[in-house]
């Protein structure tokens, strides 16, 4: 879904709304969350990788280089967008051998399929890193302490 034109962050954001949209048509009355992540590096967005040959191109291209994650949240209540948020985290992937990309492909999959950036940071995709910047929930794909803070606010939560 990207917008001719659109930046990352406005795109992304409206991915979010755009879920959450989709979701209060079913529960009229409740808060419904939507979110979504973009990845960008020197300019171009990625998908998430097609098979095993997906991944390990998608990780060739971000090997040596920064890249960031852009992570929306968004709220619906009955029509309305009630809240919406939006952190970047700027992540620096090391560079590494393919005979280690071949390794990490084999002791991470299929997971690495349903990641954008074909890593998860929470297993063994930390092993790709040597910078990380930003909060450890926009780089899982949430940006969850703002939420969690919108909830409380919002009566959602408990104090």
């Amino acid at each position: 879904m990207a917008k001719q034109g659109a930046g990352v962050e406005t795109v992304a954001a409206s991915l979010a709304m755009a879920k959450a949209d989709e979701v209060r048509k079913r529960h009229a009355q409740a808060l419904v969350i939507g979110a979504d992540q973009i990845l960008e590096c020197q300019g171009r967005w990625f998908d998430k990788p097609q098979g095993r040959d997906g991944a390990a191109e998608t990780l060739r291209t971000l090997r040596g280089r920064t890249h960031r994650l852009i992570s929306a949240v968004a709220v619906h209540q009955g029509e309305e967008c009630v809240w919406r948020h939006l952190e970047t985290a700027s992540l620096t992937m090391r560079e590494f051998s393919d005979t280690f990309l071949e390794r990490y492909i084999d002791d991470a999959s299929p997971g690495v399929l349903e990641s954008v950036g074909a890593y998860r940071l929470e297993q063994v995709g930390v092993q790709l890193f040597t910078r990380i910047e930003g909060d450890y929930f926009t780089v899982l794909g949430l940006p969850l302490l703002p939420l969690l803070g919108f909830l409380r606010h919002a009566g959602a939560l408990g104090e």
